[in-house]
């Protein structure tokens, strides 16, 4: 199988999970640049910050057109993680490539596991909304992002859900918007020091990946989300798994 068509599967598989769930994808992009189209984990994180920023926008439209985006709120708590997705990303390079991986793929495990626990967050009332601890959870969001490369859906959805107390289906919405705003920071902040990114391999994702955050949105009207969720946590923690041994030993 060539570079090129591994490139268009990977990226339609990230842009279906964004789609659907509202976040994931980039978990997915980073180990799939790396081990499918042999990108250095810097690179790749780099690359994964461009893809899921793109994608999150596409899906955005997306979501807004339903009515699920709640813009004021989610702008607020993009805003917060801005700062530390710009200052981690500044200097995310000089850190050892091993300690990046196993950062990332205990992450991922995790998100993984949380999937695979129980079903969505409680909601709160939506109208006891702590500014301090939203301010605190927006904050560390950015700083996964700038860090990792990953727009950190995973944990925006659950944050919005539990701080800010927004139903699920905004919440998915939402966090795209999140999801858009700390991945453009942290790549701006990334860019010059990223190298040449293979556009050859990064633009046919993009493009798998954009189509399937449309697509993912039409089928999360169709299938129940707890089974896409399963589904997705079963494989996200099978490539922590395998990142994490790949890194250790």
């Amino acid at each position: 199988m060539t570079a090129l068509i591994l490139a268009l599967i990977a990226g339609a598989i990230v842009g279906l999970s964004l789609g659907v769930l509202g976040g994931g994808g980039s978990v997915l992009a980073v180990p799939a640049l790396i081990y499918l189209l042999g990108m250095a984990p810097t690179q790749a994180a780099t690359a994964s910050l461009l893809i899921v920023a793109a994608t999150s926008v596409t899906g955005l439209l997306a979501h807004a057109r339903a009515g699920n985006v709640r813009w004021f709120p989610g702008t607020a708590f993009a805003a917060a993680g801005v700062p530390l997705a710009i200052a981690v990303g500044a200097v995310s390079h000089r850190l050892p490539q091993t300690l990046l991986t196993v950062a990332f793929s205990l992450l991922a495990g995790a998100a993984a596991w949380r999937m695979l626990r129980g079903g969505a967050p409680e909601a709160g009332d939506g109208h006891t909304v702590r500014p301090g601890r939203a301010a605190l959870a927006g904050a560390g969001l950015g700083g996964v992002t700038g860090l990792l490369g990953v727009g950190g859906g995973f944990l925006a959805v659950p944050a919005l859900v539990t701080v800010l107390g927004f139903a699920m289906p905004q919440a998915v919405g939402t966090s795209l918007l999140v999801i858009a705003v700390n991945a453009l920071a942290a790549l701006a902040a990334r860019l010059p020091s990223a190298g040449v990114l293979d556009w050859v391999l990064v633009g046919p994702f993009l493009g798998a990946a954009i189509i399937g955050a449309w697509e993912g949105k039409r089928i999360a009207a169709k299938v129940p989300a707890r089974r896409l969720q399963r589904i997705f946590a079963v494989l996200l923690l099978a490539v922590a798994v395998f990142m994490l041994a790949d890194a250790l030993w």
